[in-house]
C-alpha cells in the first residue's frame, strides 16, 4: 500500500472531494483535443512532405541572358514574370496516348504552348503574352543542366528551345527576345493539363459552329476535339483537346486565343468555387498541381508555389488582359512567323515598364512613377580621363544589324571630350535597348556622365560584373543618329491593334471554325 492509499484510506470517506463531472468533462476535451491537434499537425506535416515531394523542380535558367531584375517602384513593390510553357513530351505511356505521334516518343519535348504571366507590381493588374510555337527568334547559348550538353545559339522557331537545354533555355530566349526578367517558369504535359483539368472539374468553352479536328486529305494530325455547336463544358482529355487544336482555328495565333479564352474562363471557374477557402478543393487542386507541374527551383515548395497562388488571386478578372505578341509571316518560311517589329517592341516596353494592358485603374494607377534616377554620389573623373568601350548591339530578334554604330557613337563621345572611348568592332552583339554598364561603384559617377552626354537615361546605367570598365551597348532602339532617341512612354491600355486582347471577365468570346472542320 502506498502513502497515497493510506492516506485515502485515513481520510472520512464522507468528506473526500470527488471532482465535479463538469471539470472532469473539460479535462477529457482538453486531453482529447492536445491528442487531435497533435495528430492533425503530424498528418499535416507529412501530407505537406507529400505534396513537396511530388514537385518536380529545375534550373531557373540556363542560357546566357544579360537581363536585370524591374527596379521597385515608389512604394518598394516590382513586378513578377512567370513564364508557363507546355509541353509536347511524349516520354510516357500516358503521354503518347495523349498526343499520339508514337514515333516521336523519346526525343527532346517541344515548347509548343508558351506563355508570359506579368504581375504587375502593385498586385492590382496582370497581363499574359503568347508567343505562337512557329515564330522565328534568336536562342541564345544553352547549357542543359541534366545532361551538361551545350547548345551553340541559333536562330529557329521558338518552340525548340526547350529542347535545347529546358524550360531556362527558354526562359533565357525569352529574356533576350523582350529585354524582360523573368522571375519563375513552370511546364505542364498533356497528362498534367488532363489532371488539372479534372481538379477543377470542367472549363466552360464556346464555339460557332460544330468542330471537328480531324486529318484531311493533305493535312495530317488534328487533336480529335469534336463539340458542337455553342458554349459546352470541357474537362479532362476534352480539355487537353481544346487546348491542343489549331487546324479548326486556321492558324496558330488563333490556337493561342482558344488558350486564352480557356484560361479566362478557368480562372473564373477558380474564384467562383472559392479555393482558397474550401480545404477540400484545395487539397485536390494541390495533389493535382504539384504532380502535374515542373517548376523553376526557386519556387519548388508547397508554401512558395501556394504564395505564388494568394498573389495572383488578388487580381480581379476584369484587369487580366490575354495577349499575342504582334507577328508578321517569315519571310523565310511562310509557314513561319516574326515578331512585328515596333508593335511587339511595344508590348515588351509596356511590360518592362509595368505599364497596365487596360485602361481600368485609377489614374494614379495608370500613371506610373517614374523611375528613380540619382545622380552617383561618387564624383565623375574629367571626361579626358575616363576610358569607354563602345559595342555594336543593334542586333535584334527582328532587325538585322546596322554597321558602323559602335564607331560613330564613339566618335560622339570623343567630340564630346571623352577622348579615350573606343569602338569594339571585334562583335555585333544584342540588346533591345541601349545600356551603360560599369563594373564597380567608383566609376558609377563615369558611367552616368557618359550617359548623360549621350542623353541616355540614368535608369539605363547598370552595374554589371560582365564588363571591365564604362561599357556603352548601343542597342536596337538606336540604330540611326549620334543622340539617343527620346523615348515615349505607352499609355495604360494603349496595345497595338494585333495583339488580340481579351479581357478577362469577358464571357461572350467564341472560336469562329474554319470551314473544313466544321461538321
Amino acid at each position: 500500500m502506498t502513502l497515497s492509499d493510506v492516506q485515502k484510506e485515513e481520510t472520512p470517506r464522507a468528506h473526500r472531494r470527488r471532482p465535479k463531472r463538469k471539470h472532469r468533462v473539460l479535462r477529457w476535451s482538453a486531453t482529447t483535443l492536445s491528442v487531435l491537434i497533435l495528430g492533425t499537425a503530424g498528418a499535416g506535416y507529412l501530407y505537406y512532405q507529400h505534396l513537396n515531394g511530388n514537385i518536380e523542380k529545375g534550373e531557373r535558367a540556363s542560357g546566357d541572358s544579360k537581363v536585370r531584375r524591374a527596379d521597385a517602384n515608389a512604394a518598394g513593390q516590382t513586378p513578377m514574370n512567370i513564364l508557363l510553357i507546355g509541353s509536347d513530351s511524349r516520354n510516357s505511356d500516358e503521354n503518347v496516348a495523349l498526343g499520339g505521334s508514337r514515333d516521336t516518343r523519346g526525343n527532346p519535348p517541344l515548347g509548343d504552348v508558351q506563355m508570359l504571366i506579368h504581375l504587375s507590381a502593385d498586385r492590382r493588374s496582370a497581363a499574359v503574352v503568347s508567343i505562337p510555337r512557329d515564330t522565328r527568334v534568336d536562342i541564345p547559348e544553352c547549357k542543359d543542366p541534366d545532361t551538361g550538353r551545350t547548345y551553340p545559339p541559333t536562330n529557329t522557331i521558338i518552340n525548340e528551345s526547350l529542347a535545347r537545354g529546358g524550360a531556362g533555355c527558354t526562359l533565357a530566349t525569352w529574356q533576350n527576345l523582350t529585354g524582360v526578367y523573368i522571375d519563375h517558369w513552370m511546364t505542364i504535359d498533356f497528362a498534367g493539363v488532363v489532371s488539372m483539368a479534372d481538379a477543377i472539374g470542367g472549363v466552360e468553352v464556346c464555339v460557332k459552329q460544330n468542330v471537328w479536328d480531324r486529318p484531311l486529305p493533305g493535312v495530317p494530325g488534328g487533336s480529335g476535339l469534336k463539340l458542337t455547336a455553342g458554349r459546352k463544358k470541357v474537362e479532362g482529355k476534352q480539355a487537353l483537346q481544346w487546348l491542343r487544336t489549331r487546324h479548326a482555328w486556321g492558324s496558330d495565333p488563333l490556337r493561342a486565343r482558344a488558350q486564352h479564352m480557356y484560361m479566362n474562363s478557368m480562372i473564373r471557374t477558380l474564384k467562383q468555387q472559392n479555393v482558397f477557402t474550401d480545404t477540400g478543393r484545395l487539397m485536390n487542386l494541390a495533389e493535382a498541381a504539384t504532380k502535374s507541374l515542373k517548376v523553376s527551383e526557386e519556387i519548388g515548395t508547397v508554401k512558395k508555389l501556394y504564395d505564388l497562388g494568394t498573389q495572383l488571386k488578388t487580381v480581379p478578372t476584369d484587369r487580366i488582359t490575354m495577349t499575342t505578341m504582334p507577328t508578321v509571316e517569315d519571310d523565310q518560311d511562310s509557314n513561319h512567323l516574326l515578331p512585328d517589329g515596333a508593335n511587339a517592341e511595344k508590348i515588351w516596353t509596356m511590360l518592362r515598364d509595368d505599364v497596365p494592358f487596360d485602361d481600368k485603374g485609377t489614374k494614379a494607377e495608370e500613371k506610373k512613377p517614374a523611375s528613380k534616377e540619382q545622380a552617383s554620389a561618387d564624383p565623375a573623373a574629367d571626361k579626358d580621363e575616363i576610358g569607354v568601350l563602345v559595342q555594336n548591339a543593334t542586333r535584334s530578334s527582328t532587325l538585322a544589324p546596322v554597321g558602323g554604330r559602335a564607331g560613330s557613337v564613339a566618335q560622339t563621345l570623343v567630340d564630346e571630350g571623352f577622348t579615350r572611348a573606343t569602338a569594339d568592332v571585334s562583335a555585333v552583339l544584342s540588346e533591345e535597348r541601349t545600356i551603360v554598364r560599369y563594373p564597380s561603384a567608383e566609376l558609377a559617377g563615369d558611367a552616368q556622365s557618359v550617359a548623360k552626354s549621350l542623353g541616355i537615361p540614368l535608369s539605363s546605367v547598370k552595374k554589371s560584373t560582365d564588363v571591365s570598365g564604362v561599357t556603352v551597348l548601343v542597342g536596337a532602339d538606336w540604330r540611326t543618329g549620334t543622340a539617343y532617341p527620346k523615348e515615349s512612354t505607352p499609355e495604360a491600355g494603349d496595345l497595338p491593334g494585333n495583339s488580340d486582347e481579351i479581357n478577362g471577365s469577358d464571357t461572350k468570346q467564341c472560336m469562329d471554325v474554319y470551314a473544313p472542320y466544321r461538321w
